[in-house]
């Protein structure tokens, strides 16, 4: 079993001209379990993301990724895997191609690899069929191959079922439950109670940038 990576919040507060988006949030994400995260849009979920990627600066508090303050010490984590909002795709080439110039920023990984990984996520690796074709749904499948396919030890995943069938959704929910048992650090965002039920481990609810408590 590989190591996750523990993530903590400390007082984090993002604000948006005079909108709080996150105010005061200080949380825990324990190594090696699936943490659910709720709440309606614009409750701050997505931008608690940003921040702890480092796609955000923070006003205020500090976030520890595996003891390293994101966004100070490290800029962007490594070994992390990410779907937020829509996965992005140039609409004109395959979903193999599209992976492999993403691969080749890092060249930790080939063909092989990204062959397994979109068979994994239950798509054609040697389809032609262009991006700019898929159904939302094979584009969501598509995203989440993106965020697997370097075998990230933290995932960070913001709605991942969007778009998809009662079957892509049944895939996916065998696939986190499979990473998990491989001893990867999940945060799941989701609408769906059931997704957050059957997944997680532990349960935050956020609500116009507070946090109104957890379970778990």
């Amino acid at each position: 079993m590989e190591n996750g990576i523990k993530i903590e919040v400390r007082h984090v507060t993002k604000k948006f001209k005079e909108y709080k988006a996150l105010d005061d949030v200080s949380l825990s994400f324990e190594a090696g379990k699936i943490h659910g995260i709720i709440g309606r849009n614009g409750s701050g979920k997505t931008v608690l993301f940003k921040c702890i990627c480092g796609f955000l600066k923070l006003d205020a508090g500090e976030i520890l990724v595996d003891g390293k303050r994101a966004g100070k010490e490290i800029e962007t984590p490594s070994r992390v895997g990410v779907i937020i909002e829509t996965p992005g795709f140039l609409p004109g080439y395959s979903g193999y191609q599209n992976l492999r110039f993403l691969a080749c920023i890092r060249n930790e990984i080939g063909k092989q690899e990204i062959w397994d990984v979109i068979r994994r996520v239950g798509l054609e690796p040697k389809s032609r069929k262009h991006v700019g074709k898929y159904s939302m749904g094979m584009r969501q499948r598509l995203g989440i191959a993106q965020a697997i396919m370097e075998n990230p030890d933290l995932l960070i995943l913001d709605e991942p079922m969007n778009g998809l069938d009662n079957q892509g959704v049944s895939d996916m929910r065998e696939l986190f439950l499979e990473l998990k048992g491989q001893g990867k650090t999940i945060l799941l965002a989701s609408h769906n109670r059931e997704d957050i039920s059957t997944l997680c481990d532990t349960v935050t609810e956020i609500d116009r940038g507070k946090l109104l408590g957890g379970e778990g």
